[in-house]
């Protein structure tokens, strides 16, 4: 009933949902491509709870639209797999149906296919044993059955895999108190670690049992191995309904991502994206990074490369992961060290055309 609910109608938060994943893909898309063809020729998009198709406006939701993009672009067209499932038969018939009215879906050279099965320990064990092919995995489950760590590592442990899943936190925030759906929430954390948090969230208020909560899910995917983890947090009033995270175990997967979230961002800090979180403190260092303003870059980068010498994309790869800052906040941050004389850099600005720091510019920390 829930998910029914959900294809009704579309919200400023369901488009923007849309939008990231539809951004992401194509993005992705267009850098794995090139290595794709050499290997097996093919790339996928894989959504495991995939919906009707289109809301009840008639809006099409991110499946057309993917393979609509795919049915206007040649080389998608010969090498993206699709694999859409809803455990709803109603939704797989109807998706189904949908695709099939595509204009010009005989273009595609693999038949996008629909299955309608419910995702739980096969689908954990279908994606841990099988080796994919490089894949962008959407999981949106509405809710907190069938989504598993177990799932989140399955589907990016191969080469050119990334994956977002919706985290639906009021549903878990109740969950992880709730004995009835205490194997839902072992299998999303992991039994120890949801022992642990469940002590750690008693008695905290709302806003600091969130940052735990959603610190947590991150450290957990990270232990399995998902090295980049990027949360996108959605807000009814001021508390968060839900969030979308990102996964990846790629800088560049992360940094495509980065940039695109903050872009979706309500609001910005002297030009870094809030990504929609939440204040977040120390206990949560990783929640705690990611509010920070851009005056704490400025500070911090003489801090943290005093005495050393690199080059610009190498300070933003060392010192953006779990911060909110861009590649943008980076080259401007670097320009008014430089312009303070609190580095060095080579090319210096009076060679390098105005207001730019590029790449592969060297900069020395005094």
């Amino acid at each position: 009933m829930a998910t029914a609910k959900f294809f009704d109608e579309r919200t400023d938060q369901s488009e923007t949902k849309a939008r990231i994943i539809q951004k992401y893909f194509y993005a992705w898309a267009k850098v794995i491509t090139p290595s794709a063809k050499q290997r097996d020729g093919k790339i996928a998009y894989i959504d495991l709870y995939a919906g009707p198709g289109r809301y009840k406006d008639g809006a099409a939701s991110t499946p057309l639209l993917v393979l609509q993009h795919a049915i206007a672009n040649p080389d998608m067209a010969s090498m993206l797999v699709t694999l859409f499932n809803d455990a709803d038969k109603n939704h797989s018939s109807t998706l189904l149906s949908e695709i099939d009215a595509l204009p010009g879906i005989e273009k595609l050279k693999f038949k996008p296919e629909v299955m309608s099965d419910v995702v739980g320990e096969d689908a954990e064990k279908y994606f841990a044993e099988k080796k994919l092919i490089p894949s962008f995995t959407f999981v949106d489950p509405f809710g907190y059955k069938g989504l598993s760590l177990k799932i989140v590592n399955g589907v990016i442990k191969d080469w050119g895999c990334d994956c977002v899943f919706f985290f639906n936190y009021g549903r878990i925030n109740a969950g992880l108190s709730n004995a009835l759906v205490e194997d839902h929430m072992n299998a999303l954390f992991g039994v120890d670690r949801a022992n642990l948090l469940r002590e750690k969230i008693k008695g905290q208020e709302p806003d600091q049992r969130e940052a735990l909560i959603l610190e947590d899910l991150s450290q957990a995917i990270k232990a399995m191995g998902g090295t980049y983890v990027l949360p996108f947090r959605f807000k009814r009033g001021k508390r968060t309904s839900h969030s979308l995270i990102f996964v990846s175990k790629h800088f560049k997967g992360y940094e495509i991502m980065k940039g695109i979230m903050a872009g979706e961002s309500s609001t910005q800090d002297q030009g870094v994206a809030s990504f929609a979180y939440s204040p977040a403190d120390a206990s949560t260092p990783l929640l705690f990074s990611l509010a920070q303003p851009f005056d704490k870059l400025i500070a911090d980068l003489p801090k943290v490369f005093a005495g050393k010498t690199l080059s610009m994309r190498h300070v933003y790869e060392n010192h953006s992961v779990d911060r909110p800052y861009t590649k943008t906040n980076y080259k401007k941050a670097l320009g008014q060290l430089e312009e303070a004389g609190k580095v060095a850099a080579s090319p210096p600005a009076s060679e390098r055309r105005k207001g730019t720091f590029a790449d592969q510019v060297m900069v020395t920390f005094k």
